[in-house]
Order: C-alpha cells, then sequence, then structure tokens
C-alpha cells in the first residue's frame, strides 16, 4: 500500500471507526469503497442512501443521506448522470419519478418492501369505488401503480400535515394501517385504512417496550410511526427517521431506545458518541440486500436500470409533487 493511499484509507476509515475494527474493514469493505469512489467519479453518478443502509455505506460512499422525504427532495435536482438507490425498489421509482431524465440503477432489484408489496393498483380502484369522493391518501412506500391511483402521497415525516392540508374529516390512507391508525389519533380524523404492515415494525410489542424500560433504567424511547399504536404509546416521543436524528440532536439523551431498524442506531452512534444506543436490532431484510459489493457491480454494469411503465408516470409524479409542495 503506498503511503498516498493509506492516508486515504486512513480518512475513509474514520467515520466508521466506533463500529468496526480497522482490520475488518480493510478486509471487508476497503477494496469496493476505493472501486465505488472511483466509480463514481468516472461516470458522474451519486448515491442516495437511506438513514436505514449499513454504517460501510452510509458513512463511507454514500453522497446524500436521509428519510423517504428527504431523498425524494434530493432527487428532484441531482445534476449527476446516474442516481444509485441504495435503498429499496419504491424509493428508485420516486427517485425516477422526479428526475425522469437520469439513468437511476437499483443495486439489487429484490430490495422490495412489505408494504409496497400488500396492495395493488386494483385495490385502490375498489377502495375508491366503495368510498367516492374520499381523497386517497398513500404513503410513498408504494409502487408506481398505486401512486398513480392516489390523489397525494405522505411520508411518516409528513403524514400528519398532508392529511391535515386536505381539509377534510374523512380519508382513505394507503396502505400501512399502523401508519394510518397513528396519524387518526393525533390529528382526529377518520382514516379509511388498509391492512398491511411494516415487516420490520410490526414485530415491535408493548411488553418488549416495558422491558426494555425495566432493564435500561431511564432510556428515552422514540418509536417510529410504522410501528403498532399501542407501541407508539408506550414511547417518548414518535417521528420519522428524520425526526428521530432531530430530536437525538437537539435533546442529546444519555440513552436512547430506537424502535426502528437497527442500523439506525449504528449509523447515529457514529454522530452522537456521548449517547448511548440501546439496540433492539430487528433488521429489515429487504435493505440489506443492498450491500457494497452491489453498489460497486451496479456502477460498473449500469444495471439494473429502474423503469417506469408510461401510463403511471403522470399521475404517479403528480401525486408525489403535490405532496412536496405541502
Amino acid at each position: 500500500m503506498t503511503t498516498l493511499l493509506a492516508d486515504s484509507r486512513d480518512t475513509l476509515f474514520q467515520p466508521v471507526a466506533g463500529v468496526m475494527t480497522r482490520q475488518d474493514w480493510e478486509r471487508l469493505y476497503a477494496g469496493d469503497i476505493e472501486a465505488i469512489l472511483r466509480l463514481k467519479r468516472e461516470k458522474n453518478a451519486v448515491i442516495l442512501a437511506h438513514n436505514y443502509q449499513t454504517p460501510e455505506i452510509f458513512h463511507c460512499v454514500s453522497d446524500i443521506r436521509g428519510d423517504s422525504l428527504a431523498l425524494a427532495r434530493e432527487a428532484c435536482d441531482l445534476d449527476a448522470d446516474i442516481i444509485v438507490m441504495a435503498g429499496v425498489h419504491f424509493m428508485a421509482e420516486t427517485a425516477k419519478l422526479l428526475n425522469p431524465a437520469k439513468k437511476v440503477l437499483i443495486p439489487d432489484t429484490q430490495a422490495g418492501c412489505s408494504l409496497a408489496e400488500g396492495i395493488t393498483a386494483d385495490n385502490v380502484r375498489a377502495l375508491k369505488a366503495a368510498y367516492p369522493g374520499v381523497p386517497v391518501v398513500t404513503y410513498v412506500n408504494s409502487t408506481a401503480a398505486v401512486k398513480a391511483e392516489t390523489d397525494i402521497c405522505c411520508t411518516s415525516g409528513n403524514a400528519k400535515k398532508v392529511v391535515e392540508s386536505l381539509g377534510v374529516p374523512r380519508v382513505i390512507m394507503i396502505p400501512d394501517e399502523f401508519l394510518a391508525k397513528n396519524i387518526e389519533a393525533e390529528t382526529g380524523i377518520e382514516m379509511i385504512t388498509w391492512p398491511a404492515h411494516c415487516e420490520v415494525h410490526e414485530r415491535f410489542t408493548p411488553e418488549e417496550i416495558r422491558q426494555y424500560r425495566r432493564i435500561h433504567r431511564g432510556v428515552v424511547v422514540i418509536a417510529h410511526p410504522e410501528c403498532p399504536p399501542e407501541v407508539v404509546v408506550e414511547a417518548d416521543f414518535s417521528g420519522s427517521t428524520a425526526q428521530m436524528i432531530d430530536w437525538i440532536a437537539r435533546e442529546r439523551p444519555e440513552k436512547v431506545l430506537l424502535v426502528t431498524e437497527c442500523s439506525m442506531s449504528d449509523n447515529l452512534s457514529l454522530l452522537y458518541p456521548d449517547t448511548r444506543f440501546v439496540r433492539p436490532c430487528n433488521l429489515c431484510p429487504h435493505m440489506k440486500r443492498i450491500t457494497l459489493a452491489g453498489i460497486r457491480k451496479s456502477l460498473e454494469t449500469l444495471q439494473t436500470e429502474v423503469t417506469i411503465p408510461v401510463e403511471f408516470q403522470e399521475p404517479a409524479r403528480r401525486a408525489v409533487e403535490r405532496m412536496l409542495a405541502v
């Protein structure tokens, strides 16, 4: 290894030094990280990474990090030729909807979402027929075909604001039943829901939260609104991943339990070393399909490009853009 390369690796390793050894980083990740950084420069590519990505992706190769809302907003204005989504498929579709001239790549086409797979466009049409005139609010964790049947999209970070912006007493809110019920509790607006759930957040239980409190005295509990309502009630604060990060940055708790995908705790522990993160460790199997090796191969081969059937493009884009305007 040359001195220059060694210095570069020192810089690259530093952000993740708190969660892995230098030996493991060199053995498992360093080669792919250097190749990805070179490929990004050669191909004018950017990597968007969701907050649930593992630290070696989140801190070492990504250009833009955030929750679904932040990534959607950033995707609008990117001037790179290629966007690589280190997230799941619906996030790549959203980036393509908002920046259709760009080549959008997803490193693993099997990186799906239990919520997006839990409802179809036919299901939405049936709901609209059963409840004529009731506006449809669709979580961005959905396919472009479902978004195309929608009046407006939302994320967990802006769902309350989006629903209240409609000024109606009743809303069809899909596909996440728990998010809809949590927003109903916050707003008092009646929600017609759909029985789809996030396979990560639906596993948390109130008893589990109470047990963490008994074991870790004084722990602050922050729950994602995709959790069941009875879990959210047990929490001290509920918010999207971005709102969780903002809360920790503002409050600087001594000890915190993030009731969400566990890579969040790994990534935030590097940013806030004075806070102790209690890790429940429910992993998202879809997010974990995205690896450094997969990102490297995606940039080398320019596969797999995300495309959206032409009939869904305009109506789905309109629903997302309407959300961004709220």
